[in-house]
């Protein structure tokens, strides 16, 4: 059981395989096609059967799902993790990380990151690491900590294409890898945005493979174009050894392809599965497939192919956030002349990967300049990628004109505006969390508090008057209006158990809406605040 092996054995194991191995990649799926909302009551359901599938290895948290959990699931995410270790004995768990920025937006100090790193390492057997600048030195201190912990070090080259993005410029950034962390690693190309064609893939890969023979590969790709099943196949026959997927008919939209139409047409090149239980694949597809209708608020306004991504470049995440923005800032009907705009912000800013946190920084300036004017209203983001708070450009600087707009000065010298980040007061930071939650924080609570510190205390406050309200199976999470007078609630929870809630009495007032109920035959009243916008 890889489980048991050491990380130098893993890869091993992985470099020696005969055949390709399939990583479930729900993290991404849930952030690309439903905007991290998957609620752990449906990966608990099929949890079980997906450990018998053969995966080698589980993405469940990472990327945008560690903040979400906290703020829109109500859910620890270690917690989650203890659940899913639990529940998936047998397969490697995998974490998406945004390289210095963690699973945030900005850059974290050094000691925040190994503080944060440390604490994930406890349930996290790989991590798969990538930087939106291509900037190798910014993975320097989490690859440190996941070697540290004896984990697999995943780093992840950000794949795109255009004049710059050539063989040689992805090869110096596998040497860097390799004189930084060695070669006792597993070497990930991350196809975010859906770009490339097969033979590019396969090239790319057939002479990384030559470069650097002792370096097992994986292919992450997202089938928001409709192509990346042929693309996966082109990796594998070129030397790739893991790839990963989604469930049928759960995503595959902005994410990954599914697991078995891949397999399906590998055996049309007679690339026969070995180690991987099909029925397994259909049965845990089957469970959670029917639960797609509680997610579907959260679904892109647009589903569907988009061979546009060619174009605009955008990750599957930050795609289907596109659109729903666009909706709500009544820009809908003008998202094509956005991602035109897009598309020129991207090579005006040096022609970097669109991913996050880029994604998001290069989106909101390109609404920005059709809403205000280009570069008129420039973010604190923007601003901090100019000033090389995310790493150097890779291929070229924006030119000077965009400097002296943002800043609204002419600038003498760019590398005035960089600014140092310090290292965090941790020790100040843990007495903050005392003086506002009462108590002393364990070595959890104090990595997610040193993420997101607004964000966490609510979530203490809030399960401290709710309790583990995560339980609740989608249907009953994401109900819309009030449950009639006498309805119970039943459900089971994590450990199979059944509870009950009887709603009594729900009574409005002006400001507040006030529910009696019987949990689990337990009195309990519950008063909330109701916000302007939600009277009606």
């Amino acid at each position: 059981m890889l489980k048991d092996k050491t990380y130098k054995e893993i890869i091993e194991y992985v470099k020696n395989f005969d055949g390709y191995l399939l990583t479930n990649n729900e993290r991404d799926v849930s952030q690309s096609d439903f905007k991290a909302r998957i609620m752990p009551w449906t990966t608990l359901r099929a949890a079980a059967t997906r450990d018998m599938v053969g995966y080698f290895a589980f993405e469940v948290t990472g990327g945008a799902s560690v903040h979400v959990d906290l703020m829109k699931k109500q859910i620890n995410p270690f917690e989650k993790l203890r659940l899913i270790r639990k529940s998936m004995p047998n397969t490697l768990i995998q974490a998406g990380v945004r390289s210095h920025n963690l699973f945030g937006y900005r850059p974290y100090s050094e000691n925040v990151i190994r503080k944060v790193i440390s604490q994930f390492a406890k349930y996290v057997d790989v991590f798969r690491v990538y930087d939106f600048m291509n900037h190798i030195p910014n993975m320097k201190v989490v690859g440190e900590e996941v070697l540290k912990a004896g984990k697999v070090f995943m780093p992840s080259l950000c794949f795109g294409i255009g004049v710059d993005h050539t063989n040689e410029f992805y090869l110096s950034k596998v040497q860097e890898i390799v004189n930084l962390f060695g070669s006792d690693l597993i070497l990930s190309i991350k196809n975010f945005s859906a770009v490339g064609t097969p033979e590019r893939i396969s090239d790319l890969i057939k002479v990384i493979r030559s470069e650097f023979p002792e370096i097992p590969l994986a292919y992450h790709g997202h089938n928001t174009d409709g192509n990346d099943l042929a693309r996966m196949v082109a990796a594998i026959k070129a030397g790739v050894k893991i790839v990963e997927v989604c469930d049928h008919g759960y995503g595959s939209w902005y994410s990954q392809a599914p697991a078995l139409s891949l397999i399906q047409l590998l055996e049309e090149y007679n690339i026969k599965p070995k180690k991987l239980n099909i029925d397994a694949i259909i049965e845990s597809s089957e469970i959670i497939k029917l639960e797609r209708r509680y997610y579907a608020e959260f679904e892109s306004p647009f589903r569907g192919i988009d061979p546009l991504a060619h174009a605009h470049r955008l990750t599957g995440g930050a795609l289907s956030m596109a659109y729903e923005q666009a909706e709500k800032l009544g820009l809908l009907s003008r998202i094509n002349e956005i991602f035109k705009e897009l598309s020129m912000v991207i090579m005006e800013l040096g022609d970097i990967w669109p991913i996050t946190p880029g994604s998001q920084i290069l989106w909101s300036t390109a609404v920005s300049n059709i809403l205000y004017g280009r570069y008129e209203q420039p973010s604190d983001d923007l601003k901090r990628l100019l000033m090389g708070g995310y790493g150097p450009f890779p291929f070229y600087d924006p030119p000077e004109w965009i400097y002296e707009k943002v800043f609204k000065k002419e600038i003498k010298s760019r590398s005035s505006l960089k600014k140092d980040l310090k290292s965090e007061d941790i020790k100040k930071r843990e007495k903050e969390f005392e003086n506002q939650l009462n108590y002393q924080p364990s070595d959890e609570d104090l990595a997610l508090y040193l993420l997101f510190p607004r964000d966490f205390v609510e979530f203490v406050k809030f399960e401290e008057k709710f309790g583990r309200t995560w339980l609740l199976p989608p249907d009953i999470w994401f109900h819309k209006g009030r449950f009639e007078n006498g309805k119970r609630i039943s459900f089971l929870d994590d450990r199979g158990k059944h509870h009950w809630i009887d709603i009594i009495s729900t009574q409005h007032f002006e400001n507040t809406v006030k529910t009696s109920c019987l949990v689990d035959h337990h009195f309990k009243t519950y008063t909330i605040t109701i916000k302007n916008e939600q009277k009606t």
